[in-house]
């Protein structure tokens, strides 16, 4: 099949559900607007907790502490950015029924789906090496357990917060909603306490030019806050809402989302803003620089002379990366099943992610101290913000198309809007990367080649494919006049059908082989067709050595292959098979099936479900939608029952 094919195949496939066991399980009640609100009310506060997370916490501590109010407008403006975002965000998922990654996967490349996976991997370990090192430095806080032995400790928090999702989406809003709320109240409380200056933070509010370490934590406080996985996750979550698939039915959705998100970020502005003014009115205030999350814990106690502030502080530290932690599995899960079709458990997605984030964070924390995890995290968000634009401008893009969007289509001022922030975003970034380059050629010194050697290329091509990205005319948009006319599709049906010659069945040499050779041979009787009996040894054998394996497992199966072949080939009634031979593949089933079927000129191949479950399923992947994309012929897929013994 070609790869218009295979394009033309994704895009007109009817869309998996995004986080299947809670799409549509929320069901819109109809009554007063306060419960119409409320039934919407949930997705943008589980984002929310994103935009407040421990990463966000060092760069406005910092930001804070080394710069008094001046940053204010900053988070004011990021936060601004951050609600239309994520709307568009919303939008997209309620009106096409697709998240973003799936949205990607269907209107660009496997190539460019593969390198936006593998930067959204990158983001979503930053963030979670965020939301690690946060949590750690929480229960330490309170509980004065080592940081290395934190970090260890919340590999471990997978298995209690993914137990949330058996109870169902509106749990799990409810939860989180509640380590807001502590969060928002343990704030308020600080900010009591520390009593800091309202002219000061009015004068916050007053944008200005930004230059040297000013910029750095700005670019840091704009990757905090527009985070680059809450936009897919955004897409998905909109979609457990059960509602009306009329205009007006997603026009309301449109609606009571954006409220939701509108109320939502504002608290997380909130948050985010009381951090940065309590640094400034604790820290910057005394000329008091802050280069660990510890050290203002202990400081707040000091200075402020109250016991309440540093333990609020901890608790509100431990409630946020706990909460995000929930999200950014959830994060996970989407892009990996959104770009890919890859499914495995919440779970191994969890420990996975947390195993890799785990590794660095311990490494910097023995090597460099406490303050180390503290540069860590300003350094992930500063990566969060790299891979945002990868994010954003695909966004734009897809709601910004007529084809895809409707009549939801972005009006002209909110697309005029957008590419001001894609391109505000892209232009902070540009200056942060030469920056940062030339800072890091300079400490390399006589070395600082091998730098420039290595940065220059990749950023070359991230460039190239951000500019490919934002330039990429979608064909379905190039031809939005077309439209599928019963006629066109009448007259394609009457086209005779390629006469078929050969049947092929892919056998597994189990019981439940019979519904797929029954179907087979009926097809291969009524067409008298030959008979290909097709078997894939996939076992470590057949995957290191190919045909060149002689272990049991190939044996068996070969001998299995052939005696099948002889008795069908004997028993065969009136001549009406015209022959039936065996061929056996090694290694991958999906790319083998492929291959035999092309060398054998096979018209039409029954296949039948792998039957796995659980791990199994995990491990083994799932072989007919490898198949029916490599293919371009009928394909009949039998659904097997599994035998009571093998």
């Amino acid at each position: 099949m070609s790869s218009d094919q295979n394009t033309h195949a994704r895009r007109n496939a009817p869309p998996e559900a995004s986080l299947s066991d809670v799409h549509r399980s929320v069901r819109v009640r109809h009554g007063s607007l306060l419960r119409r609100i409320f039934a919407f009310a949930g997705p943008a506060y589980m984002i929310s907790v994103g935009y407040m997370d421990p990463g966000n916490w060092a760069t406005d501590l910092e930001g804070g502490a080394r710069f008094g109010y001046r940053l204010i407008w900053v988070l004011l403006l990021t936060n601004i950015m951050a609600v239309l975002l994520q709307a568009l965000s919303a939008r997209l998922g309620i009106v096409t029924g697709r998240d973003l990654a799936q949205a990607c996967r269907e209107n660009y490349p496997r190539s460019v789906n593969w390198i936006l996976f593998g930067l959204c991997e990158i983001a979503i370990g930053a963030m979670d090496l965020a939301e690690l090192l946060g949590t750690a430095i929480g229960l330490n806080l309170l509980f004065g357990i080592p940081l290395t032995w934190a970090v260890l400790i919340t590999g471990a928090d997978v298995l209690i917060l993914l137990g949330l999702q058996r109870f169902g989406i509106r749990k799990m809003e409810a939860f989180i909603l509640s380590l807001v709320f502590m969060i928002g109240l343990c704030f308020v409380v600080e900010m009591f306490i520390a009593k800091p200056s309202l002219s000061g933070i009015a004068s916050g509010f007053i944008p200005h030019s930004l230059d040297g370490a000013q910029l750095y934590i700005a670019i840091g406080i704009l990757g905090a806050t527009v985070m680059p996985h809450n936009l897919y996750l955004h897409s998905s979550l909109v979609q457990t809402r059960n509602i009306e698939r009329s205009k007006k039915g997603i026009a309301q959705a449109c609606r009571f989302n954006l409220v939701d998100t509108i109320v939502a970020l504002n608290a997380a502005f909130f948050v985010n803003a009381s951090i940065l003014i309590l640094a400034a009115a604790v820290f910057w205030k005394r000329d008091i620089v802050v280069n660990e999350l510890q050290q203002a814990h202990s400081l707040l106690d000091g200075i402020l002379g109250s016991k309440i502030a540093p333990i609020a502080f901890g608790l509100a530290l431990l409630c946020a990366g706990q909460a995000s932690t929930l999200t950014g599995t959830l994060a996970g899960q989407i892009t990996m099943t959104g770009f890919l079709r890859f499914r495995m458990r919440p779970w191994l997605i969890r420990l996975l992610t947390r195993l890799v984030a785990i590794v660095p964070a311990v490494f910097v924390i023995w090597i460099m101290g406490d303050s180390g995890s503290y540069r860590l995290l300003i350094l992930s968000q500063v990566i969060l913000s790299l891979q945002l634009p990868f994010a954003v401008v695909p966004l734009i893009k897809f709601t910004s198309s007529k084809t895809k969007m409707g009549p939801f289509v972005n009006k002209p001022w909110v697309k005029i809007f957008a590419w001001v922030i894609a391109g505000t975003i892209i232009a902070l970034n540009v200056i942060l990367v030469i920056q940062e380059v030339g800072a890091w050629t300079e400490a390399a010194g006589r070395y600082g080649w091998m730098v420039l050697t290595g940065a220059i290329p990749l950023g070359g091509a991230l460039g190239a494919l951000l500019l490919w990205l934002i330039f990429h005319k979608d064909e379905s948009d190039s031809n939005e006049s077309e439209s599928v006319r019963a006629s066109d599709v009448l007259a394609g049906a009457a086209i005779p059908m390629k006469s078929i010659k050969r049947v092929g069945v892919a056998l597994e040499a189990k019981k439940s082989d019979a519904g797929m050779l029954a179907r087979a041979v009926d097809l291969a009787r009524t067409h008298k067709a030959e008979l290909v009996l097709i078997h894939i040894v996939e076992g470590v054998g057949g995957q290191w050595y190919g045909q060149q394996t002689g272990d049991l497992e190939a044996r068996e199966d070969e001998r299995y292959l052939e005696e099948l072949a002889s008795k069908l080939s004997t028993d065969s009634r009136d001549d009406s098979i015209a022959g039936v031979h065996a061929v056996l593949g090694f290694g991958d089933v999906a790319r083998e099936l492929v291959r035999i079927v092309d060398d054998e000129h096979i018209d039409v191949l029954v296949v039948g479900g792998h039957g796995h479950k659980g791990l199994a399923d995990v491990l083994h992947g799932q072989t007919i939608p490898g198949v029916r994309h490599g293919l371009d012929i009928p394909i009949f897929a039998v659904k097997q029952t599994r035998p009571d013994a093998d």
